[in-house]
């Protein structure tokens, strides 16, 4: 049975006027490009297909707003690092993500991070992006394709790397490892 159970698309945003009203509660999803960020919000909504999923690096464009309950919304942003599309249209995701960072609804932010790759200097820049009030939780996605040991030394390595700046958790989408985990930080901070 899905915790979310009238989840639904709200609105790609190309500007902030774009933004649903700035009332209730918000969550982001961010991420280097195919990190897994939108086959890991598929998961944690329990959605098939309601963030889109490619191959291809770079699909999400725009900011993307789905509504989970009333006044409580999932954000997915566009992925940083190696995207495909026009230089311009990747020069204007950063004002829509700066204008993001000013809502109040807006009360944590989860970075899906590679765990094959580990935390990059461009994910490191969003923790600080985020800094408190925002709550950070990585997802260290993919983790299916890790064995025990390498594992257990993502996990160390992206709390180092935290500082104490937010939570880091294993993750995969594809083997359902984690999801209840992360629904539970995410039901926590939509309250």
């Amino acid at each position: 049975m899905s915790r979310f159970n009238d989840v639904r698309f709200l609105i790609s945003a190309a500007a902030p006027a774009q933004f649903p009203a700035d009332v209730g509660a918000e969550v982001a999803f961010a991420g280097r490009s195919n990190a897994g960020k939108s086959s890991a919000i598929n998961a944690i909504a329990q959605r098939h297909g309601l963030a889109h999923t490619s191959k291809t690096p770079g699909r999400t464009r725009l900011v993307n707003f789905f509504e989970l309950l009333p006044s409580r919304r999932l954000v997915d942003l566009p992925g940083y690092g190696y995207a495909k599309g026009p230089a311009a249209e990747r020069l204007a995701w950063q004002p829509l993500i700066d204008a993001l960072r000013t809502r109040a609804s807006l009360k944590g932010l989860f970075v899906i991070v590679d765990a094959r790759r580990g935390i990059t200097q461009a994910d490191v820049g969003l923790f600080d992006w985020a800094a408190p009030p925002l709550a950070v939780h990585v997802l260290l996605s993919k983790a299916d394709k890790l064995n025990r040991a390498e594992s257990t030394a993502a996990l160390r390595e992206a709390g180092q790397c935290l500082a104490g700046r937010g939570t880091a958790q294993l993750f995969s989408a594809l083997r359902g490892i984690g999801v209840k985990e992360a629904q539970d930080a995410l039901v926590a901070w939509l309250s």
